[in-house]
């Protein structure tokens, strides 16, 4: 994975969240879990090192922010 930058943690409530999972499913499940609570930057793919297990997948996280609940104005929900 690229390193992480420091405009993704210049202030407090910013996070940069890796998952390693078994799986792609249970990686984008965490996503969709974190996505549920606080505003993210998705990822759309997930990654696999070779001869490390599973896979990994980062998503950028706003604490800041809540997430808007599904039919809210400009959600897709």
């Amino acid at each position: 994975m690229k390193p992480i930058n420091d405009g993704h943690v210049a202030e407090p409530g910013l996070a940069v969240v890796e998952v390693a999972a078994a799986d792609d499913e249970t990686a984008f499940a965490v996503q969709r879990l974190l996505a549920t609570r606080w505003a993210i930057a998705p990822a759309d793919r997930t990654t696999h090192e070779p001869g490390e297990p599973g896979v990994r997948l980062r998503c950028y996280l706003d604490m800041r922010q809540a997430a808007r609940p599904v039919g809210e104005e400009g959600d897709p929900g």
